[in-house]
């Protein structure tokens, strides 16, 4: 079946594309396929543009004051206000849709429209979950990338652990071998770049894939009561190190692949430590789902669409770690 764009009707869901859901073959019991674990939305500072005109959200960034001696009779010291602003451009625009024929509802279980809804849900996410993963090429003095090749990566603010036993040292390409694992001492030297940065303590994030945390599980101080909390793992959260919330998913972003990789055949895979402050997403309107009868085709259109923007706010507030997936 091919996609189309409305009017076409090539991509139409049919009786025969619906079989799944009809009960006189298949239980009313929908077996989504598996969806990717999305938690680094919610990490980040979100900002809400909702009802608001325009497609630029400014934002001020004021610098730091210092604190001066005071010293006996005299005045205090006035000190000049100074900041900058970030301008965050509202540019992307996504949409699902489904047309669901008339023929097709009728015969099937309402968990037909209910596994669209979800679907369309879940792909809003990802594009937003992408979107942010690739802010990590402005980290540092990088510039954004859309979507990013290997060279878009080599930045100021992007690690490896050489050889796998530290300390973080800037990667390049073709650089990455299946020995330059995570380690504990490659992550503690990864927060000391944070504090070197001056970067809050509270609200600090480190997102990895499903291959690094069957490293940490293998880790003994990593799976003792000091550094997990022992309770059920929610929106890919799976305990606190070092002051660090660590969230998995499995979403993190290939950096290079095994081929693009001249030094071998490792792939590396990114993962963010940053806070929650270093990115901003501005949302003019979160999902919205809407349904339209559409007589002409005797069927019932879906659309889902979302309208955001993203910036890096502090590219000195996060860093990007490439580890053999």
């Amino acid at each position: 079946m091919a996609n189309s764009v409305y009017p076409n009707q090539d991509g139409t869901v049919t009786a025969s594309d619906a079989a799944n859901f009809i009960p006189a073959i298949w239980s009313d019991e929908i077996l989504a396929a598996y969806q990717k674990n999305l938690v680094l939305a919610p990490l980040v500072r979100k900002m809400s543009m909702v009802g608001k005109k325009g497609d630029t959200m400014y934002i001020p960034k004021p610098v730091r004051g210092a604190a001066t001696a005071k010293a006996a009779s005299t005045a205090v010291t006035i000190q000049e206000h100074s900041d900058t602003q970030l301008s965050i451009v509202v540019d992307q625009h996504f949409e699902y849709s489904r047309m669901i024929e008339d023929f097709a509802e009728t015969q099937a279980q309402t968990s037909l429209r209910r596994f669209y809804t979800e679907d369309a849900g879940y792909a809003m996410s990802k594009i937003v979950d992408d979107n942010l993963f690739n802010r990590g090429t402005e980290f540092g003095t990088g510039g954004y990338v859309a979507a990013p090749a290997p060279a878009d990566w080599v930045s100021d603010a992007v690690f490896y652990n050489d050889g796998g036993s530290g300390p973080a040292v800037a990667w390049a390409e073709d650089a990455l071998l299946a020995a330059d694992v995570f380690t504990d001492a490659f992550l503690r030297n990864m927060i000391q770049k944070l504090d070197d940065n001056d970067v809050p303590m509270s609200g600090r994030f480190l997102v990895i894939p499903p291959s690094v945390r069957n490293t940490i599980m293998g880790i003994d101080r990593y799976v003792s009561s000091d550094f997990v909390s022992g309770s059920v793992v929610t929106n890919g959260k799976i305990g606190n190190l070092y002051g660090v919330d660590i969230f998995v998913s499995s979403n993190c972003p290939i950096i290079e692949t095994a081929a693009e990789n001249g030094a071998g055949s490792a792939v590396g895979r990114g993962l963010m430590l940053a806070h929650k402050d270093s990115i901003v997403l501005a949302e003019q309107k979160g999902i919205r789902s809407q349904v339209q009868y559409k007589q002409e085709f005797l069927g019932t259109l879906l659309t889902s669409d979302r309208i955001y923007g993203t910036k890096v706010a502090r590219p000195e507030s996060g860093f990007m770690m490439v580890v053999p997936d």
